[in-house]
């Protein structure tokens, strides 16, 4: 009986042991798997932290992008505005810069009128009057056109006698045909220059070359308007004495060209200093 117990109790024994060795794998591989997730749940937090580090790094990243464009924005638009008023401004000096020049060009055009207008009338008014004269005559006037100015010289001893300033008949004449001329063209100014050579006058009533040269353009203006009608106003004399030679007064034929009177005919001053005022001014401060 005891034995039987005995046995019994061991029986018992060795299969409660058998129970708990079972039990201990069960445990054994659930806590080998709980470790394993464990380990798995932390390298996947450790991937969240370090992915949440990366984000937040190129959040700043971008942050500060985003502040670095907001900026670039900010000057692209100042200098636009910038550009756009200079543009502008420019557009204002370009359209002021036209509108001289093409004032420029009419007062260059109107001028070139003027000068074609003139070099026409000379040439008609030098035709006129070398055709007016005869063979006799042509060979003691020279008419020539200088510069747009129409200068008819004649020769003293066709005008006057020797030392003398009073204007012989036989020059009557010639300056009937040059005061027809004169006053066809009445938008002319007529200038009477009186030279002579450079011997020393001998006269009481002359001091000098000055005098006679004076005297001599003179005479040639008050025949122009006291016998043939020339208007006064459009008339003036001038001496030049000695002073102003076309030859050599070292020899009797260079002295001879230098005693002449020329009757110099010019468009009226006031017509160019009209256009002279016509001028298109600039405005040098707009550059």
């Amino acid at each position: 009986m005891r034995k039987s117990a005995i046995l019994l109790i061991a029986g018992a024994l060795a299969m409660t042991g058998c129970v708990s060795n079972k039990k201990y794998a069960a445990l054994q591989a659930e806590h080998n798997a709980l470790m394993q997730n464990y380990t798995t749940l932390q390298v996947d937090k450790a991937n969240s932290d370090a992915n949440g580090r990366s984000l937040e790094a190129l959040l700043e990243e971008a942050k500060r992008n985003n502040a670095e464009l907001k900026q670039n924005y900010a000057n692209l638009q100042k200098s636009l505005d910038n550009s756009i008023m200079q543009n502008t401004q420019g557009n204002v000096n370009i359209s002021k810069l036209v509108d001289e020049i093409n004032a420029s060009n009419r007062y260059i055009k109107q001028l070139v009128d003027a000068k074609s207008k003139s070099d026409s009338l000379n040439l008609a008014l030098t035709t006129r009057l070398t055709r007016s004269l005869t063979s006799t005559e042509a060979e003691e006037v020279n008419v020539k056109v200088l510069k747009g100015v129409v200068y008819i010289s004649l020769a003293d001893n066709m005008l006057f006698k020797s030392g003398s300033y009073e204007v012989n008949d036989r020059a009557m004449q010639t300056l009937e045909k040059i005061a027809k001329i004169i006053k066809d063209y009445g938008d002319y100014d007529v200038l009477v220059e009186g030279n002579t050579d450079d011997v020393p006058i001998n006269r009481t009533n002359i001091r000098n070359n000055w005098d006679l040269s004076a005297l001599r353009a003179s005479s040639i203006v008050q025949v122009l308007q006291n016998d043939f009608d020339v208007n006064p106003s459009r008339l003036s004399a001038a001496g030049r004495g000695e002073y102003n030679p076309i030859a050599d007064n070292g020899s009797e034929l260079g002295r001879q060209r230098n005693r002449r009177t020329e009757i110099i005919i010019t468009p009226k001053l006031d017509q160019f200093l009209e256009l002279i005022d016509k001028a298109p001014q600039g405005d040098d401060e707009n550059y």
